[in-house]
């Protein structure tokens, strides 16, 4: 019999924890949840799972608690992993967890080989199926000894077409803050051989706009590192490198008035939060002048026209209302988060969306060069059963079956880039409608460096 151990049950749990379920009652194996809140636990353990009340920074009932599994999976916030995977190796127990490989988790690779454990990362969305799908036709490309020149990967969590009324398309289907945060830092990449950078203030001024069959016209921009994925994916030489995030046209331009305004800074706080309207917050950013509206300096700031899309859109999320913030305190990025989970925030009628997209550019055998493409969509259920949900938990459940099953056995700190990992969990995920869609295409011919 195997012991399963789950850390974290929040929203993104939900999907996992079923599939969980199921597995154990098929395999006659456990399941222990441990939560900061142990009535989310309790409540999807549904009396069938252990469930306990859990905090990361008792070391004690941490390293209890995993010396009772063979197996952990860490859905906490990613700044706790490192302290779950030490007691892990301490432990002699294998973990699966859905955030990047950070130096400190690389660092102990050696020491998890030595103990023959699998350190299972990035195994969720993205990072997770964009690595396997991505893998599993770059390896179809090398096996055939073909060149791969380009590759291009876009992924986004949006909300689905059925949702109409919200002139964003768009709601938060993950952490808020790293969606109000994204982009900041430096973002490079590759393009027909030029190494190419994008300052923050002028990141959601570049986009692309890709066309899927079927659900339309989406708007990409650049992810912050895209030339990390020349190792990754062992693509040192290729002319084209460049990750993105998908938004629905107009977003970028819309979202670009948050930069531009300074309201997306986390780097100091502001005064007399207690007392602020969004009105207000709207207004510290913009010049003195007690005879124009708030609206009319923001237009005249950022030179955009009263009744554009633009204004409407920030006008639907409140900006211009005397509705108070509701904090006591904060930066301006953690106020604007505040302020947009009101509107933000998946209601029962909502149902997400997640569309990912791969371009592969190659040249072939004949020496002519050929586009791929490969897409994936998935709709979410209910404000539950997320597709986002889905699309973390299900590889997560899955890999977590094959490492019991000894069916992924090569030790260390390890990444779903190699077949024995992307292939079984791909397989299985296909059953769950997880189907990737993979075409030839015309290539486009690009003339400028």
């Amino acid at each position: 019999m195997k012991n399963i151990l789950l850390f974290g049950a929040g929203r993104s749990a939900s999907t996992l924890i079923d599939y969980l379920l199921n597995l154990c009652k098929k395999k006659s194996w456990t399941l222990a949840i441990g939560d900061v809140d142990p009535q989310i636990a309790a409540q999807k353990g549904n009396g069938i799972a252990r469930t306990f009340k859990f905090d990361v920074k008792d070391e004690e009932h941490l390293l209890s608690e995993i010396g009772k599994s063979d197996l952990v999976i860490s859905m906490l916030p990613a700044r706790f992993h490192q302290r779950v995977a030490n007691a892990c190796l301490q432990q002699g127990k294998h973990l699966v967890t859905a955030s990047y490989v950070t130096p400190e988790m690389r660092a102990i690779d050696e020491q998890v080989k030595a103990k023959g454990l699998v350190f299972l990362n990035e195994c969720g969305l993205d990072p997770g199926i964009d690595h396997m799908s991505a893998m599993r036709v770059i390896d179809q490309i090398r096996a055939n000894n073909y060149k791969l020149i380009g590759f291009e990967s876009f992924t986004g969590g949006l909300l689905a077409p059925n949702t109409n009324d919200n002139p964003w398309q768009y709601k938060f289907t993950w952490n808020p803050r790293n969606v109000v945060m994204a982009g900041q830092g430096y973002v490079k990449f590759i393009q027909q051989g030029k190494y190419k950078y994008i300052p923050y203030q002028r990141l959601f001024r570049r986009t692309e706009i890709v066309y899927i069959p079927g659900y339309g016209y989406f708007e990409g921009y650049a992810n912050r590192d895209s030339l990390k994925y020349l190792d990754v994916y062992n693509l040192r030489g290729i002319k084209t490198l460049y990750r993105g995030t998908f938004r629905r046209p107009g977003f970028c331009k819309a979202w670009d008035v948050f930069v531009q305004l300074g309201a997306t800074d986390d780097s100091y706080k502001m005064e007399n939060v207690g007392a602020m309207t969004h009105r207000e917050f709207t207004n510290s950013f913009l010049f003195y002048n007690p005879n124009d509206s708030v609206e009319l300096k923001l237009a005249h700031y950022l030179n955009l026209e009263m009744e554009s899309e633009v204004m409407h859109k920030i006008k639907w999320l409140g900006m211009f209302s005397h509705e108070p913030v509701g904090l006591e305190e904060g930066t301006p990025a953690q106020i604007l988060e505040h302020i947009l989970k009101k509107k933000w925030t998946l209601t029962e009628e909502d149902n997400d969306m997640i569309v990912m997209w791969h371009k592969f550019n190659y040249i072939d055998d004949r020496g002519v060069e050929q586009e791929e493409h490969a897409t994936m969509v998935s709709i979410g259920e209910d404000p539950v059963n997320t597709a986002m949900s889905k699309s973390v938990g299900l590889p997560l459940g899955i890999a977590t079956k094959l490492i019991l099953e000894g069916k992924i056995t090569t030790p260390g700190v390890q990444i779903p880039i190699y077949k024995e990992i992307y292939q079984p969990i791909l397989d299985e995920l296909k059953a769950f409608g997880f189907d990737f869609i993979e075409e030839k295409v015309t290539p486009e011919t690009v003339k400028e460096g």
